[in-house]
């Protein structure tokens, strides 16, 4: 039987002829100037078919040259330079030479210290995992072996691999990027395919718990949530869904992991069900266990045992068989069953994700789906489902680094059980913890197992936690029009959204000493609190490293400058959030989001001044998808359109194609100017027509706020009119707060802060020293003498950092009060008698 014609993808896997060096055993494809395919055929055969990691090896081909002298080929890029003696491949025979600022040299065989990838599963994990390899190392060197993958035939369907024994026949591929690690990536993506695009619901919060949930329970509990304004975007339904239960449900004995039959006693009208729960903008997922096919049981069991051409009166089951091209379609994900199936070297994950995804985006809507890490190619279908991680304060600990790595082999969606999923402690503050990384995580669902004293209700938490948890919800929910043009930025440009602060700083050690430290998005730098606040100062710490720039944080307004190591403390209500000079974060303006995430009427940016920075807020209307005709395309409004007699531009696409909604923000340090919009394409549905904006500048203060200015004005494009905007301006704890009233979309507004240049706040830091020093844990006494001594008469920083550092205090209160004495550079020269601090101003004009 053929292929379904819907499971057929388009692969481009046939190198251009010009890229490939070849001999009669040998074959070397130059894919692009640090990235080469090396294979080994003893029987002279080669691998020309798709493979799970390589769709696409039909490349531009890069420049390059051979030399073949007879028993020794040489090729070189201008990146590496290989010798190779045309046998076999082995250390003797076979060396690159890494050119360029990393002078290296590999030979075949040569381990290296890769700096991880991910893996499969943290299912049972108590903290660290081993990881598997990525693309990068610090050697410059990383090797991806394909050997033993599955493939793709022409027509899309599945295959296995020819059969020989390693020495034999390799089919490897060498990443040769040096330390230049985003080209290295955009390589990896560029073979294997880039992260599709997913849909907006998907930023925001996702609801499930491994529970036997009958419909009214689950409506009261979201019912609770809408009450508690706590927003939720996606639904998930455990296993219980279907008829579980042994004996009772199903026949006595059998397994009832797998099931296709609604429990019409839990819920007895599914379609209802799921109509009440889009009416309140949520999405729905179920969760389903493959492994054990369709039983007899079923209510589908007689229509699909007779299209696989099974007598439904012999009750024989219709058995899980992926190899099998009739029976695909039925099957959901969630698979733990091993990698083997009857096509050696074919794993069953691989092929549930793959055709589950093309059968999802066969419609106009975009494809998701929620599944385990198959390993390299894994990017292509979004979600991953990190597994059953135990409740423990070493499994929080682990999962920042777990996520920031996955990005060295592309995979930049994980979604793990947050609050951890099974076994360990109940811990309040855990919990807290956990959903605050959740907030800074590619994708925040709460989740849990089957123990009723188990469960991430808000409510079910002391009240320090639940109001915590609450607020860290909206945020998620007040994050996503920051998130999905991170979204749309990865899947166009190949830039994950949590990335490794070693990407940016290669050459420098300590980025690679803080693995709990990532970037997140273009604009942000996160330092999760991964471990239990001290007993005294009541404070959670973070060790991080700062790059060389100067940042604000967007929950405290302490400026800090970088190139340097240290400890950052926070109480239980924050979370290290570090934006430099220059960031522009888009935020939906409700303090209490609505469920279902749209395009939000008012917007607030954060802003943080000190020098220049831009931002291209990225929206759509929600549809078109991420595949064309079974091929992974995106197009942007930008790059898809043509022009129009009236100049807009128009979709050139069919309507499976996304189109993208831009408005441009820039703001420019050496005149303090802030403009925002207008959008484009000019008057598109998918945003408001008119929209309110507030300005939130982080760590600057105006010295007058009151003071009624028309500093801000419009800028109507069509006709090249200004005109002012009713605004106000007020203070906050974080700096200065400007409302603005509602502006059309289709204009510009221009934000002028009063002088050229405008510099962030000296922010004192004793304030923030007596609140600490007040609610810790100590000897009233010994809160006197610590204030008298060291703080009551300020003098130079360093010499009151010596006084902490010389009388015999608990670290972590020591700690914490260097950490604010020390942020800012420019306070300490204020201190040394070198001027007062900066402050910021409004100027009328």
């Amino acid at each position: 039987m053929s292929c379904p014609a819907r499971y057929d993808f388009k692969t481009h896997p046939v190198a251009h002829p010009s890229a490939i060096v070849a001999g009669d055993k040998y074959r070397f494809t130059v894919l692009t100037d640090g990235l080469l395919r090396l294979e080994w055929a003893a029987d002279g055969h080669f691998e020309n078919r798709a493979s799970t990691f390589a769709i696409n090896r039909k490349l531009a081909v890069p420049d390059f040259y051979v030399w073949d002298r007879g028993d020794v080929l040489e090729i070189v890029t201008k990146r590496f330079h290989v010798v190779y003696n045309k046998k076999a491949f082995s250390s003797e025979g076979f060396v690159i030479h890494l050119k360029g600022s990393i002078s290296a040299k590999w030979t075949y065989g040569q381990e290296v210290s890769n700096l991880g990838g991910t893996t499969r599963t943290l299912d049972q994990a108590n903290g660290r995992v081993d990881l598997g390899p990525g693309v990068l190392s610090r050697e410059g060197f990383a090797v991806l072996d394909d050997s033993n993958t599955m493939l793709f035939e022409e027509n899309g369907w599945i295959a296995p691999r020819r059969s020989g024994a390693r020495k034999d026949r390799s089919d490897e591929y060498i990443f040769l990027y040096g330390h230049d690690y985003r080209e290295a990536i955009r390589a990896y993506f560029a073979v294997s395919g880039s992260q599709p695009l997913l849909p907006r619901f998907a930023m925001g919060n996702w609801w499930s718990r491994y529970h036997r949930y009958d419909e009214k329970e689950y409506l009261e509990l979201h019912d609770h949530l809408n009450k508690d304004d706590v927003p939720m975007n996606v639904a998930v339904v455990d296993m219980d869904w279907h008829l579980v239960i042994a004996g009772k449900e199903i026949p006595a004995g059998e397994n009832g992991w797998t099931g296709y039959t609604w429990n019409k006693e839990l819920f007895p009208d599914p379609d209802a069900f799921i109509k009440t729960l889009h009416d309140r903008g949520m999405r729905v997922s179920l969760n389903v266990h493959p492994a054990d096919g369709i039983r007899h049981w079923e209510d589908q069991y007689e229509e699909v045992a007779k299209a696989m051409g099974i007598n439904p009166t012999s009750k024989e089951p219709v058995r899980f068989d992926c190899t099998d091209k009739k029976g695909v379609d039925f099957w959901w994900i969630d698979w733990q069953q091993g990698e083997g199936s009857k096509i050696p070297g074919v794993d069953p994950l691989w092929v549930l994700n793959h055709f589950h995804f093309l059968d999802i985006g066969r419609g106009n809507d975009r494809p998701l789906i929620f599944s385990r890490f198959g390993g390299p190619g894994a990017q292509r279908y979004q979600v991953g489902f990190s597994g059953d991680a135990i409740i423990t304060w070493d499994s929080l600990h682990f999962q920042p680094e777990f996520t920031s790595t996955a990005s060295n082999i592309g995979y930049g969606w994980w979604s793990h059980d947050i609050g951890g999923h099974t076994a360990g402690i109940h811990n309040d503050e855990l919990t807290t913890r956990w959903v605050q990384l959740g907030c800074w995580s590619p994708i925040l669902r709460l989740h849990s197992d089957v123990n009723p004293f188990n469960s991430r209700e808000p409510w079910r938490y002391n009240d320090e936690a639940c109001k915590i948890m609450e607020d860290t919800l909206r945020l998620r929910h007040r994050l996503i029009p920051y998130l999905y043009t991170m979204n749309a930025r990865s899947a166009l440009n190949d830039e994950p959204l949590v990335t490794p602060l070693y990407w940016d700083y290669p050459e420098v050690d300590e980025a690679y000493e803080v693995p709990n430290e990532y970037r997140f998005g273009s604009e942000l730098l996160l330092a999760p609190i991964t471990q239990p606040r001290d007993n005294i100062t009541h404070l959670g710490s973070a060790t991080a490293w700062l790059p060389p720039k100067r940042y604000a944080d967007i929950f405290t307004g302490v400026v800090y400058y970088g190139d340097r190591s240290l400890n950052l403390h926070r109480p239980l209500t924050q979370t290290p959030v570090l934006a430099p000079e220059g960031a522009i974060i888009p935020l939906d303006a409700a303090q209490r989001p609505k469920s279902g995430s749209p395009n939000p009427e008012a917007i607030e940016l954060l802003l943080v001044v000190g020098s220049d920075g831009s931002f291209d807020l990225i929206e759509d209307d929600g549809k078109g998808t991420t595949v064309d005709d079974g091929e992974f395309q995106l197009v942007s409004s930008a790059s898809s359109s043509t022009s129009s007699d009236d100049g807009m531009d128009v979709d050139t696409e069919a309507s499976k194609t996304v189109r993208f909604v831009h408005t441009p923000i820039t703001y420019k340090q050496d005149t303090g100017v802030l403009t925002i919009g207008p959008t484009y394409p000019v008057n598109d549905p998918a945003v408001p027509k008119t929209r309110e904006w507030k300005i939130r500048l982080i760590a600057y203060t105006s010295s007058n706020p009151s003071t009624s200015v028309e500093a801000i004005r419009c800028i109507t494009i069509s006709a090249k009119r200004a005109k002012s905007i009713s605004h106000t301006i007020t203070s906050s704890p974080t700096g200065t707060l400007l409302h603005l009233a509602s502006v059309p979309t289709n204009q510009a507004v221009i934000v002028e802060l009063s002088s050229s240049s405008p510099q962030l706040d000296v922010v004192d830091p004793l304030p923030k020293i007596w609140t600490i020093l007040d609610q810790a844990n100590m000897e009233l006494n010994k809160k006197r003498w610590i204030w008298e001594s060291v703080f009551e008469k300020p003098g130079k920083v360093e010499v009151m950092v010596n006084k902490l550092q010389t009388m015999g205090l608990e670290n972590a209160l020591v700690n914490s009060f260097v950490e604010l004495l020390c942020a800012d550079d420019r306070y300490a020269e204020q201190a040394r008698g070198g001027g007062k601090a900066v402050e910021g101003d409004f100027e009328v004009w």
